[in-house]
Formats: structure tokens, sequence, C-alpha cells
């Protein structure tokens, strides 16, 4: 567990890349270039650190971990930080997740941050099944580094692509969507769940419990983007304590279609440590 306390203000970024090599070449290297995170969390990466430009795998001024998938071309994530990491750990100790390139976790002083890509699912097939197995060998291990952090007294955040609408408020056509994944009683019960058994905070909700939105992710089909009939899907998840001192937490909706470099838009929060 990391030592030390986070100091003055600590900002975290999760974005779903979509394909990092597209993403790269449409506007991500820029949008990494600007940032002024100390925390950038990337996921369906779909690519290995070689298929990659060296301003993606080790952008100057970033200590860049990256967890491929062990199936080419699918999932991925990765975790940027100013800070080195004092740990880093890939997977979450279940043996049919632990190379699917799904979750990565770093610890820095005073706080674990990790990158999440829960699998999307679809009702009826194998991959509802694995979504839904995921989940459920998940569950334990956030109560279980809750838990730890606790004793070593820091924080968490879970940033990622969750695939998961927890609430009504949280997609535009919730009413055609409760028998599609992403929005089914069971999977929305397993979310209640992350923050009730589990005990973390959605900082989203806490600054902005009424909605509806803001939406993160929008299909490329039809005019979802440009009226705005999107999902929540991508969160920001911390432990009680961080998430107290959450001040913002910011969709970065692109201005228009065109300028767009993913399907979903990254989320960004800032937490302040500053002594009163």
């Amino acid at each position: 567990m990391p030592a030390g306390n986070v100091l003055g203000v600590f900002t975290v970024s999760t974005v779903n890349v979509n394909g990092m090599r597209a993403a790269a070449k449409k506007g991500f290297v820029e949008w990494l270039a600007a940032s002024g995170s100390d925390v950038i969390l990337c996921q369906e990466v779909r690519a290995e650190a070689g298929q990659l430009p060296k301003d993606v795998v080790a952008p100057a001024g970033w200590h860049a971990h990256h967890a491929p998938s062990a199936v080419k071309g699918r999932n991925g994530v990765s975790v940027y930080s100013r800070a080195e990491p004092s740990e880093v750990r890939v997977g979450f100790g279940e043996a049919e997740f632990e190379d699917s390139g799904r979750y990565l976790e770093v610890h820095l002083p005073g706080v674990i941050v990790a990158s999440l890509y829960l699998p999307s699912g679809d009702v009826g097939t194998p991959r509802q099944d694995e979504k839904e197995r995921f989940m459920a060998a998940f569950l334990p291990y956030l109560i279980e580094l809750r838990g730890k952090a606790e004793a070593a007294g820091c924080e968490v955040v879970v940033g990622g692509d969750w695939n998961i609408a927890h609430a009504e408020i949280d997609l535009k056509n919730w009413k055609g969507n409760q028998k599609n994944s992403g929005f089914l009683p069971e999977e929305r019960a397993w979310m209640s769940r992350v923050f009730g058994e589990a005990g973390y905070v959605d900082v989203q909700r806490k600054l902005d419990p009424e909605g509806p939105g803001p939406y993160t992710w929008w299909s490329y089909r039809g005019k979802a983007f440009d009226n705005d009939a999107g999902w929540r899907i991508d969160y920001l998840v911390t432990t009680p304590g961080l998430a107290e001192k959450c001040t913002s937490v910011v969709v970065e909706r692109a201005a228009s279609y065109e300028l767009r470099w993913s399907d979903h838009a990254p989320v960004t929060a800032t937490f302040d440590f500053s002594p009163e």
C-alpha cells in the first residue's frame, strides 16, 4: 500500500479511447499533451505497446503503464501518472481475467488509482455470461481493496468504462433499454452494491444527484451525438474520504461530431486537499 498523503489539488481523468491507434491519429495525443491531470486512465486500447507511437507508449512527463489483452486487438487498459508508482498491479486475482486487459492498478502516494474496462455483455450470449462472472468476482475485490486502503491510511479511485448505466437519469432512452445489457435490473443492482455494500462513491452523482446525464458515450449510428442521446457508463468511483474532497467532475464532450476522437468523452474529476 502507498505511503504518504495526497497533497494539494489532485486531478484524475478517464476515457475509453475506442482503439488507441485510431484515437492517436484523431486527437488523443494532443489531448494528452494539453491535459493538466495527475493521472489519466484509458480503456479499450486494443493494441500492444509495440503497435503504438512513442508519444502514446511513453509520453514525456508521464509514467506510462499498459495492460494489453492476451487476445490481440481486444480490450486493453493503460494508466498515465505524473508521479512514479510504488507498485503496479495487473488484474485483480481472478485467473480468468488476469490477462484480459481489463484492470490495471497503480499505487501512488496516499492513493491507489485503477483503470477498469468492465465487459460490455450482450443478453443471451456468452458475452453476458462473461460480464456476470466478472462482476461476481470484482465486487469482493473492491471490498477487499477498500479495506486494505483504509488500513494503510490511503484512498482509492477506480475509474473507467463500467458498461452499466446505474439509474434512469444515466441514459436518454431508459424505457427502451430495460432488457438490454448495460441497463438490466441485475446490473443496476450490482452497481448499487458497489455504492452500498462496498462503500464507494460515484463522484459525479455526489456533485450532481439530479441529472439527467451528463452522458459519456454516444453511438456512432444515427444522430445520437447531435441529439445527446447517450449513456453515462464512464465513472470515477472513489472511497468516501476522497469523495469528500471532490470539487468538480467534468465530461469533456467534443464541441462537434467531427472533433470526436472516440465514441466516449473523457471524464475529469478534481480533488482539493489544500489546507483550509
